[in-house]
């Protein structure tokens, strides 16, 4: 490690980090929870953290013949767990922040801390910048997906330390980042759960022709129709991603929508339009079956068919009646599909008027803007965290 300072860093510190083992500042935990006293048993993993097996497996892994040889983990220790992953290419590194002690495998190796500050080190462990000391002095072993390193290596990993003090603000920094990003995905979830409850109740259930609740003013049963009795049913045309521009640079320029999830479905922009106020669904593969309102002028491709009317049933609230319904027709013989001759056929109950469609329309286009929103920021959090990941440790 050549460079003492790391590229970003807070006001008031100029010190040269100081180059240390992971052994100069830790100890191996082997103690075993021989006298049975602790039962819980957690689980290392590279998504979540320290959790309790039973909430990450949906059951027990240990039983009570085998806990006696595990080691005890107390609050703020740190597990590595050696099974690699996408997200953890050595096995990832967390620290408990449960506040209680449990138990884990044998298979992990347990380390406790001294005279640092937890948190920052916590954060180090979410870089890449010890990776490559692992892999040059460890290996996969003969299971390939479990990481092997002798412990005299491990703890000699080498890294950076800033003094006590900037310790301690780099780790408020990314404590409260992450307190945000908790915040927007627990407020994404709620939104995202009450328009799952929502869907289930302001749409009649199967053999009924009312929903069990209703918006103000509307009144009257809903009536069952086929798709090929509101709509014109076409399909998107085949568009060189060559001619996309990632963003709207066009004086005049229109979205481009395929059948990737991401972002809806938006590829990018285009000077040409096709279709205008109009349901698209995908026709095959992973996501076939998958319906979305497109508001405005728009391109699609040739993975999507499109849904057409003049009389105003291409709206938010028929796509999400449709969602519900459309997979159940797709075919799984082969590669997934539902193409326009079945869309053709399928059944949903709709709101005899048009405002009674629009105002339920306007109902979950609010509440997918809102979820939208949450998970904007979530994204646009996560990037800065990363960003910072990589410039505020040496």
């Amino acid at each position: 490690m050549d460079n003492k300072v790391p590229v970003i860093r807070f006001k008031g510190f100029s010190r040269e980090w100081e180059e240390i083992n992971l052994g100069d500042i830790s100890d191996k935990i082997t103690e075993k929870n021989t006298s049975l006293i602790y039962s819980e048993t957690f689980t290392n993993s590279a998504e979540f953290g320290i959790i309790n097996q039973r909430d990450y497996f949906d059951k027990d892994i240990s039983n009570i013949n085998n806990i006696i040889g595990y080691y005890i983990v107390q609050p703020e220790d740190f597990v590595y767990n050696p099974r690699i992953s996408t997200l953890a290419p050595c096995g990832p590194i967390n620290r408990n922040a449960l506040g209680r002690t449990g138990i884990i495998s044998p298979l992990y190796t347990v380390f406790r801390t001294k005279g640092v500050n937890t948190i920052f080190i916590e954060y180090f462990f979410c870089t890449q910048l010890w990776h490559m000391f692992m892999f040059f002095n460890g290996d996969t072993g003969a299971r390939s997906d479990r990481f092997s390193i002798k412990d005299t290596l491990f703890f000699g990993l080498p890294l950076q330390l800033p003094t006590i003090e900037e310790q301690t603000a780099i780790g408020n920094y990314f404590q409260k980042l992450d307190t945000l990003i908790n915040q927007h995905q627990q407020k994404h979830d709620q939104l995202s759960n009450i328009k799952k409850a929502m869907l289930e109740k302001m749409f009649p259930k199967q053999g009924e022709t009312m929903p069990e609740i209703r918006l103000r003013g509307f009144s009257g049963e809903w009536e069952e129709k086929t798709i090929s009795e509101l709509f014109n049913i076409t399909r998107g045309n085949v568009l060189s991603t060559m001619q996309i521009s990632p963003i709207p640079t066009f004086s005049k320029c229109y979205p481009v929508y395929s059948s990737q999830t991401k972002n809806n479905g938006l590829m990018g922009f285009y000077d040409k339009y096709l279709f205008e106020n109009a349901i698209t669904w995908t026709t095959d593969g992973a996501n076939a079956g998958t319906v979305n309102f497109r508001n405005g002028k728009f391109y699609s491709t040739n993975v999507n068919g499109v849904l057409l009317s003049d009389k105003g049933y291409a709206n938010n609230a028929i796509a999400e009646i449709l969602n519900k319904e459309a997979w159940k027709y797709v075919s799984h013989v082969g590669n997934p599909k539902l193409m326009n001759n079945v869309m053709s056929t399928i059944k949903i109950t709709i709101p005899n008027s048009i405002e009674e469609q629009t105002a339920i329309g306007n109902f979950f286009q609010k509440l997918d803007t809102l979820i939208n929103q949450h998970q904007q920021q979530i994204t646009k959090l996560n990037n800065i965290k990363q960003a910072c990941l990589s410039k505020m440790f040496v």
